[in-house]
């Protein structure tokens, strides 16, 4: 993680960032030594871990960086260290010109020195017959000396300063980032050659293939688990992928007010819009059986709880649910349908747009299981307050056929809802978003 002591970055992608470590492995000091240098078009900027010019931080903090995937929505936490990149001639380092004594104009007329002042130490450099691209000058007259205050010049100079007044600690270093440099230039040779031995060898269609295959892959890993050779519709999406035994056995206790409920009860509940409006609709048309009766009251309680789940952001409760919640139904929900982030130096659990489709298609698999494989999408939509496009990309990853229909009595009849079935055999299956891209392209 790096921070700039002075200006603001125009363009922070332009920014080319280059690591060195101390060779000494074995020092249990020097190992852990670092310089990074950020070269830009302007200037150059320099950081280190050690030395006068290491940040202070808190020693018993630790620093981490998150990377996130936009596609999967899973991070990756990495251990961060923290420079503070300071300019390589301005801010604490002020460079100055004067004119070159008389002893010292040994040569042309045009040799100059000039003297870098590094707070109470200086020293005075001279370069013969050598032009600094000068930017803006600031020029003053103290006791006679005209001095002239350089806001920037190239680095290829300093390193022309370095090579002849240099101290054999500065031209080891220069050496070393030179080599570093050439090494870094045939790394990057090597990778594009070798991705052009690739491309060659398979193909601009093979890949593009192979890139639509990663992206069903990354999809796949917000679905329940798929059963592609299943000989009934049931064993797509088990319903113990969705709860297991001891899951749906800890719902018999908070499922018990759908078991005993009343039509009067159910009228009230609608107006006060205590529950979705999927679970509401279903809870008119429980089983007369009481085993029936009960298994359905169970996966609607669970549904509901997942779609107020999904309402949530940050999780900062230990029991976001409530208490009425099982412990390994709440364990289940953070586990399964959080994502963790860090922030105002703390971990915390999030429910991000990529955990959010996870609870949809948990929701869809589950309403297919109560609704003997076939659901009304739109209304399940319009619970997890989803755009139709995002709903519609989730049940075509699930291998669903969608078709159009009227909605139930009451709800937007005027409307068209679509309607998702899980039938064998299974669509085959596309890439989300492929279509789109080629419009795009077009």
């Amino acid at each position: 993680v790096v921070r700039f002591s002075n200006g603001r970055l125009r363009r922070p992608d332009s920014m080319r960032f280059t690591v060195y470590r101390n060779r000494e492995t074995a020092h249990p000091r020097k190992k852990h030594r670092r310089i990074l240098v950020s070269e830009t078009e302007r200037l150059s900027y320099v950081g280190n871990n050690f030395g006068s010019g290491n940040p202070k931080h808190n020693s018993l903090c630790r620093y981490f960086v998150g990377v996130l995937d936009k596609d999967s929505g899973q991070m990756e936490v990495y251990n961060a260290e923290i420079f503070n990149m300071q300019p390589l001639l301005s801010g604490r380092k002020r460079l100055s010109l004067t004119p070159a004594p008389d002893s010292q104009r040994a040569r042309a007329d045009y040799a100059f020195s000039y003297r870098l002042l590094f707070g109470d130490s200086s020293a005075l450099c001279c370069l013969p017959g050598c032009s600094l691209f000068l930017i803006s000058a600031l020029f003053s007259q103290h006791g006679g000396t005209r001095q002239c205050i350089l806001i920037y010049f190239c680095l290829a100079q300093m390193d022309l300063c370095i090579e002849a007044f240099g101290t054999s600690k500065q031209k080891r270093a220069l050496n070393s980032r030179r080599m570093n440099a050439v090494g870094n230039d045939i790394l990057n040779t090597a990778v594009t050659k070798a991705a052009a031995n690739i491309i060659d060898a398979k193909g601009v269609t093979a890949l593009i293939q192979d890139v639509a295959q990663d992206d069903v892959q990354n999809i796949s890993i917000f679905l329940p688990p798929c059963n592609e050779d299943a000989d009934k519709p049931e064993n797509v999406y088990k319903f113990e992928d969705i709860l297991s035994p001891a899951e749906y056995e800890a719902l018999q206790v908070p499922a018990a007010v759908f078991v005993n409920i009343t039509p009067e009860e159910i009228t009230k509940k609608t107006e006060e819009k205590s529950h979705c409006s999927f679970v509401l609709e279903e809870l008119k048309f429980l089983p007369a059986d009481d085993k029936r009766r009960d298994h359905k009251a169970r996966c609607l309680w669970f549904l509901d709880t997942l779609i107020k789940f999904s309402y949530l952001k940050v999780i900062k409760k230990k029991h976001p649910m409530g208490p009425e919640c099982p412990h390994i139904i709440s364990r289940k929900l953070m586990k399964n349908f959080t994502s963790l982030t860090y922030n105002n130096g703390s971990v915390q659990n999030l429910v991000s747009a990529s955990m959010k489709a996870k609870i949809a298609a948990y929701v869809i698999a589950l309403a297919l299981h109560i609704n003997n494989f076939q659901t009304d999408l739109t209304i399940l939509q319009n619970d997890m307050k989803l755009q139709e496009s995002r709903m519609m990309d989730i049940a075509k990853a699930m291998r669903l056929k969608v078709s159009k229909a009227k909605g139930l009595p009451g709800l937007d009849n005027d409307q068209n809802h679509k309607l998702g079935t899980l039938s064998l055999p299974l669509p085959v299956q596309k890439a989300s978003g492929n279509q789109q891209k080629r419009r795009k392209m077009n």
